[in-house]
Formats: C-alpha cells, structure tokens, sequence
C-alpha cells in the first residue's frame, strides 16, 4: 500500500456507509407466486425500472442513495421492464394496480397495501411496512 492508500476523502467514508440495497431480480412469471406467498411473512417491495428512461435511473439512484432498512425487514425485487414486459403487465393485472414507470409497490399479506410513482418514489415511505 503506497502513501496515498493509507488516507480516506471524505467520498470513499461516505461510500462505505451506504446500504447496499438486497435486489433480486424479477425475472420470471413463476416468481410472482413465490413473492405473494413471501409477502404473507414479511413486506414485499417491487421497483419497476425502465432502463432507457432518464427519469427512472434518477428515482432508483435516489430510491439506493436513502435506502437504509435492515435486510431482513423485507424482500426487495427489481424489474426490468425492457426486458420483461410481460411480468409487468403479469404484476399490474394481479394485483390492480395501473403500470406505471418507475414504479414502487410495497405487497403485504398477498395485497398492494402502497405504490408509488415517478418522483413520489421515496425509501422513506418503506418504513412504516417493516
């Protein structure tokens, strides 16, 4: 380790108290019925993300940047929705809520008990599920 590696800005402290967020990703139809049933042990969250939207890539850096719940609090989900359309429409007609893109549903007891869009998206609205 050189001089230099011995010393830490301000932004490698910061980065290192960062939560890192436990994704997994939603990627099959079949893992709908796993999350409904999971959701009847603890919260479920999915995050509809559009990777080609600018305003989608904004809310999920924000969503990452404040997240800081234990990771057992809840299971936290990720759809692509370029690539998985279907399971998105799949994810609005089960459970009645009108796609939208970015998207946060929070699913309890096999429910949507709360979703948010676009620049409504906050981890902090997560809180009061856990």
């Amino acid at each position: 380790m050189g001089l230099f590696g011995r010393f830490k800005s301000q932004r490698d402290i910061v980065k290192e108290e960062i939560v890192e967020v436990p994704w997994k990703r939603l990627t099959d139809m079949e893992q709908l019925d796993a999350i409904e049933a999971a959701s009847r042990e603890k919260p479920v969250v999915i995050f509809k993300h559009s990777t080609r939207c600018g305003i989608s890539a904004m809310v999920l850096r924000q969503f990452e940047s404040a997240y800081d719940l234990p990771e057992d609090s809840m299971q936290l989900y990720f759809l692509d929705l370029l690539q998985h359309r279907d399971i998105s429409n799949e994810v609005a007609s089960r459970f009645g809520v009108t796609h939208q893109s970015p998207q946060v549903l929070v699913i309890k007891n096999g429910a949507v008990v709360h979703h948010d869009s676009h620049h409504s998206i906050s981890a902090a609205h997560l809180k009061k599920y856990t």
